[in-house]
């Protein structure tokens, strides 16, 4: 009788405990956080409002003030593959293979994809891609012409919060993207338009630009539909959101060049209870840290082969400290109408800027100079415009190092390359940059020759 009853209470006490440890599993899977990552296509950071732009981005601005706006954030790669492949593998452009436009990484490259789902997390993407190899990439894929699919995103989120299952969402804009034919240009009429001072103005450039910032408009318009149904679902207090702007626009030194209107980036992150409200962080970050950062959030360990650090003690306001320097890496390789070879490789620290055109004796090229915007510059050059003429010229024609003060000149409109009083300065930085490159595997102008070359042999092993 005595040992029957002692059978029982541990019984009951083995269940109890069952039960216990069981709520407690799903109390933690209950807590573990959703991430949104929403990212534009072609959108130079400086035109969104928020930044002091003209562009009207409500929907962004709204979300600074209720989250942490990053001053000094970087990609890698002034291209729409390479950041993506950057963004999600955490690690930087040519240790990927993933360094020319239109590229794929070497198989061997393991991606978000791969990390969060072991830690228990739906991972999808919705909108453009852009990456490669797409097996490699395993996401739960949606999205309507390039852009994010609401519908799609509305489900994941009622699934997610009815059965209590963390995820990963990447909402990936193709807005603004040329051709500029989305959003009310009304708002933005060509003669009002503050043009930068790198861009010559012409009537063709105007209406562009015009076009382009109502493009900004409806993307800022994307990111709040996005984060509405966050809200539909209840579930904005435990979900990490972080807003980008990826490159900078098509207009001339922006995409396709190592310049900060190329690399710089807008970067929100909004987190309810744990990222403070209306804060400004100067810490210089570049987009390597996302995966990083949303695998510690989770609760994992960043892998040793992830080359981006948690941005998590800068959201915590545990430091303001990040990087010392950010990178650039810009292959003409595989692009549009771009030089068959010019490298450009650059180095960035708070206050100097240091640009090395490792082929700068052949003519710059891209999509750009194809454009009716930049030939409406070349036009206006041939027909006295000293101004246009002067861009044109830098635009195609570069120096062998660049060196400019972007405290004073956050524009990089004045080359300081030439004067003896910054050569200690320029030599300490190309120092660095050669051994980051060193770091990477990076040979320069051998590297760029080979290019997405891991892609032409597996072309020949299927010919075979």
């Amino acid at each position: 009788m005595f040992s029957t009853l002692n059978s029982i209470r541990f019984l009951c006490l083995t269940l109890l405990l069952t039960l216990v440890v069981s709520c407690l599993s799903r109390s933690e899977a209950a807590e573990k956080p959703n991430f949104v990552f929403i990212i534009a296509d072609d959108c130079t950071f400086r035109d969104i409002g928020c930044y002091g732009g003209q562009a009207k981005t409500p929907n962004i601005d709204k979300l600074a003030t209720e989250g942490m706006r990053f001053t000094h954030c970087f990609q890698t790669a002034p291209m729409c593959s390479p950041t993506r492949h950057n963004i999600y593998t955490g690690q930087y452009p040519v240790q990927t293979g993933a360094y020319p436009n239109h590229t794929q990484t070497y198989r061997n490259i393991k991606n978000i994809t791969h990390y969060l789902p072991e830690l228990g997390y739906r991972v999808a993407l919705s909108g453009k891609k852009h990456i490669g190899p797409q097996d490699l990439f395993q996401f739960e894929y949606s999205g309507k012409n390039n852009n994010p699919d609401e519908q799609v995103i509305d489900e994941l989120f009622a699934d997610s919060a009815k059965t209590k299952t963390p995820f990963c969402l990447f909402a990936c804009s193709n807005e603004p993207h040329s051709p500029w034919n989305k959003g009310d240009a009304s708002v933005y009429p060509p003669a009002s338009v503050q043009l930068p001072p790198y861009i010559a103005d012409t009537p063709v450039v105007r209406d562009l630009f015009s076009k382009y910032l109502a493009e900004v408009t409806y993307y800022d318009q994307q990111v709040g539909n996005i984060l509405k149904l966050l809200k539909d679902h209840k579930l904005e207090d435990n979900t990490l959101v972080i807003v980008v702007s990826e490159q900078g626009n098509s207009f001339p030194f922006a995409k396709w060049t190592c310049y900060d209107s190329g690399l710089q980036s807008a970067m929100i992150v909004r987190w309810p209870s744990k990222v403070k409200s209306n804060s400004v962080s100067a810490a210089m970050v570049d987009y390597s840290d996302v995966t990083p950062t949303f695998v510690e959030a989770a609760g994992g360990v960043p892998a040793q082969g992830i080359q981006g650090k948690s941005l998590l003690p800068v959201l915590f306001q545990k430091t303001d400290q990040h990087k010392e320097f950010v990178y650039g890496v810009m292959t003409t390789k595989g692009i549009i109408n771009g030089t068959d070879a010019y490298p450009i490789r650059s180095i960035r620290s708070r206050d100097y800027k240091l640009i090395l055109n490792l082929n700068h004796e052949a003519t710059f090229t891209n999509a750009c100079t194809k454009s009716k915007e930049f030939q409406s510059m070349v036009a206006a050059a041939e027909a006295g415009d000293e101004q246009a003429k002067r861009l044109v010229d830098k635009y195609m024609h570069r120096p062998r190092l660049e060196y400019y003060d972007v405290q004073k000149d956050p524009m990089e409109l004045t080359n300081l390359a030439g004067r003896k009083v910054y050569a200690s300065e320029i030599k300490k930085l190309e120092e660095q940059l050669h051994a980051w490159m060193k770091s990477q595997g990076d040979e320069g102008m051998e590297t760029e020759l080979a290019a997405n070359s891991h892609i032409q042999r597996k072309k020949k092993q299927r010919k075979k």
